[in-house]
C-alpha cells in the first residue's frame, strides 16, 4: 500500500470525514489538510497553518480527534 492509501484507510477506520483528495493532499474533518510527503511523513495543517509532521498514522488520527 502507498502512504496515501494507508492514510485514507486510517481516516476511515477512525471515522474521520474525508472531504476531498487532490494528488498527495487530503482534506479531512472541518479544517484539516494532510500532505503526504515522499519521505513517508504526514504533514498536518489546520486552516492552512502547519501543525506538525507525523510519522505515526495512528498518532495523527488521534490528534485530529482530540
Amino acid at each position: 500500500m502507498t502512504p496515501l492509501e494507508i492514510l485514507l484507510d486510517a481516516l476511515r477506520f477512525y471515522e474521520i470525514e474525508i472531504v476531498s483528495v487532490n494528488g498527495n493532499q487530503v482534506r479531512a474533518g472541518n479544517t484539516f489538510e494532510i500532505e503526504v510527503e515522499k519521505n513517508g511523513l504526514y504533514k498536518l495543517l489546520d486552516d492552512g497553518y502547519v501543525i506538525a509532521p507525523f510519522d505515526d498514522i495512528n498518532e495523527l488520527c488521534r490528534f485530529m480527534l482530540g
